[in-house]
């Protein structure tokens, strides 16, 4: 039997160090300047400087001449756009987010794990409504801010000590900043429950529910979110929401992976 020639792959410096800048810039909450991202990405300046121009150019990354600093920059948002119109989860799931917003009157929307630190937008409802929050494809957000926030740390934070989590917390921007402690026992409760709700802390006046998908290790890679104004959510009932989102995430999960762990 003859034996097998292993595929070699050719590097191509260039296209990895772009990259790299892209998603440093992405993950960044604040314009970046070259030096600065150099060293965070261990490239000489001049590299750095050279990409960036080319990406600039290109329209996927914007420079304030002002700061002399970039960042990330809308020619990169029709393809992200286009790749999460193909995924898979999304296109099951946008009928069913119309669904909740019409029987509910809220702003549904489903999000997907970007990396540890990110969630991003990959679904929304089109329903129209009185009331609806902006919420555009693609948006990302902190990891653990609102109810996907105490979602992922219930399901997928199990390995940082407590002072690393409270490190992670303290980092969040809140309109009305939850206690950790609190916080914390809404996160065993989400565990426990297999939902979270965020009750005007995340933005004031409006409460946030989520509901996680979990692969077959325990782990939230999607959720569910509903959002709405208090007094609304409140009159509707939060079981009633929180059941009709359950059953969503069970009738995608079946045609995607199979039942969620547990039921969970």
């Amino acid at each position: 039997m003859a034996k097998s020639t292993p595929v070699r792959r050719r590097q191509v410096p260039a296209v990895t160090r772009a990259v790299a800048i892209l998603r440093q810039l992405g993950k960044s909450p604040e314009p970046v300047g070259v030096n600065q991202l150099a060293r965070e990405l261990s490239l000489v300046p001049s590299t750095c400087l050279h990409i960036l121009r080319v990406l600039t150019e290109e329209g996927l990354v914007s420079f304030d001449s002002n700061s002399k600093r970039y960042t990330i920059d809308v020619g990169i948002l029709p393809i992200a756009r286009s790749a999460i119109r193909r995924n898979g989860f999304a296109t099951l799931i946008e009928p069913q987010l119309t669904r909740l917003s019409r029987d509910f009157g809220v702003t549904a929307v489903a999000t997907q794990l970007a990396d540890s630190e990110h969630m991003v937008v990959v679904a929304l409802s089109d329903a129209s409504l009185p009331f609806r929050l902006q919420v555009d494809l693609g948006s990302r957000f902190p990891a653990l801010i609102s109810a996907t926030g105490r979602c992922h740390a219930a399901f997928n934070l199990g390995g940082l000590s407590e002072a690393e989590l409270r490190a992670r917390f303290e980092k969040l921007s809140w309109d009305d900043p939850p206690a950790y402690d609190d916080w914390r026992q809404d996160v065993r409760g989400t565990r426990r429950d297999g939902y979270a709700i965020d009750r005007g802390c995340y933005i004031g006046g409006i409460s946030i529910l989520a509901v996680p998908f979990l692969n077959r290790t325990a782990r939230m890679t999607h959720s569910i979110v509903a959002i709405g104004i208090s007094d609304r959510i409140a009159s509707l009932g939060i079981p009633s929401i929180v059941d009709a989102m359950q059953r969503v995430r069970d009738e995608v999960d079946d045609l995607l992976i199979g039942p969620s762990v547990d039921g969970v």
